[in-house]
């Protein structure tokens, strides 16, 4: 057994789209096509405004995706990419041969295989991979049209009440953290959450909330 084929082996268990390919020839374009890369916790794996040096299939760990202001003072998470899974931002920026338009970090321990940008197209051309590839895309598309709604149309303090209530009575988390992944500013959340304090919706700990009138915070979110 040469050293690819176990990597073939776990490719294709990820990704069954690549079971199209047959084996001798998945086998063959893996060896000098994909660069094998490990990433710790917080280590980033792409930059936006960088060119896209190749596109990642991740074979164990998570991959966080998220875009900054323009000036860097904010950041706001789109998606997370875990095995099996596709990044449309690298596809987007390999397809489009345009700098990638956000920057992926890994949030726990991560395996992943690198194509190159070569490799990315030919496989592109094989139904079932390319069918995944624009299957995913048509998927985040309407996550986006819902993440949209929600910035647009719905107001922060119902989204910071429906977000709430999506972790469990109790969970730890910062005040910069929600911030983040409701695409605003800190001073703005800790605001807010004092306001829920004081109304008697939830608890604040360091580093933790309580949710102690899941029914008042349910009348936030849906008014």
């Amino acid at each position: 057994m040469t050293p690819v084929e176990p990597l073939t082996m776990e490719l294709r268990e990820r990704y069954p789209s690549l079971r199209e390919i047959p084996t001798p020839l998945l086998s063959a374009e893996l060896t000098g096509e994909t660069l094998l890369v490990c990433a710790l916790p917080g280590e980033r794996l792409f930059e936006e405004g960088t060119p896209c040096r190749g596109f990642p299939l991740i074979l164990e760990g998570e991959v966080c995706v998220s875009k900054s202001s323009a000036d860097g003072t904010r950041t706001m998470e789109l998606y997370r990419v875990t095995p099996g899974e596709m990044c449309v931002v690298s596809a987007s920026s390999l397809l489009s041969q345009r700098d990638l338009n956000a920057e992926g970090i890994a949030v726990a321990s991560t395996r992943l295989v690198m194509l190159s940008p070569r490799l990315f197209e030919r496989w592109t051309a094989h139904p079932a991979f390319r069918q995944f590839v624009f299957g995913v895309f048509s998927e985040r598309l309407s996550d986006l049209m819902i993440l949209i709604d929600a910035i647009a149309f719905q107001r922060l303090d119902q989204r910071l009440a429906d977000h709430l209530l999506g972790h469990g009575q109790c969970f730890r988390t910062t005040h910069q953290a929600l911030a983040d992944e409701l695409g605003t500013v800190r001073v703005i959340v800790t605001r807010m959450l004092n306001r829920f304090e004081a109304a008697g919706y939830i608890r604040l700990g360091r580093e933790r909330i309580e949710v102690l009138d899941a029914a008042s915070l349910r009348a936030v979110a849906d008014r």
